[in-house]
C-alpha cells in the first residue's frame, strides 16, 4: 500500500474512534440523566404518599382535638405547598415545613392519651413512619444519582459532549435551612 492510503486509513480509524466514543459518552449521559429523573420521581411518589396519609391523620386527630385548629391548619397549608412544589429545592422547603407541622401535631397528641391509644391513629402513625423512611432512602438514592451524573458531565471527555449536547448539572435535594436543628417539643 501507498503511504497516502495508510494516512487515509489512520485518519478514518481516528474519525471512527471519535464517533463511537461520542456515541458511547452521549448514551452514558442520557442514561445517567434518566436515572436522576427516575430517582426524583421516587421522591415525588413517597412525598405524595405522605401527603395522602396526612388528611386521614388530621381527620383522626380532629375528633379528639377539635380546638387545635392552628396546628391542623398549618399541616393543611404545608401539605398544599408540598403537593404544588415542582423543583427539588421547592420540594425540600415544603417537606421541611410539613415535617415541622407534623412535629407540632405530635406535641398535641401527647395531650390526648386516648388518641394515642386509638388503633386507627396508631396505624396511621406507623404508615407515616414507614413513609418517612422511604422518603429518606429515596432522597439518598436521588442525591447519589445526581452526584454520579454531575461527575460524568464534568469529567473529560464527558464534559465536551455534555456541553455540546446541552447536558447541565442537576440540583441536589437539600434540606431546608434550619432543619439540622431538632424541633423543640414543650409540654
Amino acid at each position: 500500500m501507498k503511504r497516502s492510503t495508510w494516512i487515509w486509513v489512520i485518519i478514518g480509524a481516528v474519525v471512527l474512534l471519535a464517533v463511537f466514543s461520542g456515541i458511547s459518552t452521549y448514551n452514558s449521559l442520557v442514561s445517567a440523566e434518566t436515572s436522576v429523573a427516575g430517582k426524583f420521581s421516587q421522591i415525588d411518589n413517597n412525598l405524595q404518599r405522605r401527603a395522602d396519609l396526612i388528611p386521614n391523620l388530621v381527620n383522626t386527630v380532629k375528633g379528639y382535638a377539635a380546638h387545635e385548629k392552628e396546628v391542623l391548619q398549618a399541616i393543611a397549608d404545608a401539605r398544599s405547598k408540598l403537593v404544588g412544589a415542582q423543583t427539588p429545592a421547592e420540594k425540600a422547603a415544603a417537606d421541611a415545613e410539613l415535617s415541622s407541622a407534623l412535629s407540632r401535631l405530635l406535641v398535641v397528641v401527647e395531650n390526648y392519651p386516648t388518641l394515642k391509644a386509638d388503633t386507627q391513629f396508631s396505624r396511621l402513625m406507623d404508615e407515616l413512619a414507614g413513609t418517612e423512611n422511604r422518603i429518606a432512602v429515596a432522597r439518598k438514592d436521588y442525591n447519589d444519582a445526581v452526584e454520579q451524573y454531575n461527575v460524568k458531565i464534568r469529567q473529560f471527555p464527558g464534559s465536551l459532549y455534555a456541553s455540546m449536547f446541552g447536558f447541565g448539572p442537576k440540583e441536589f435535594f437539600k434540606a431546608a435551612p434550619g432543619s439540622e436543628k431538632a424541633p423543640e417539643v414543650k409540654f
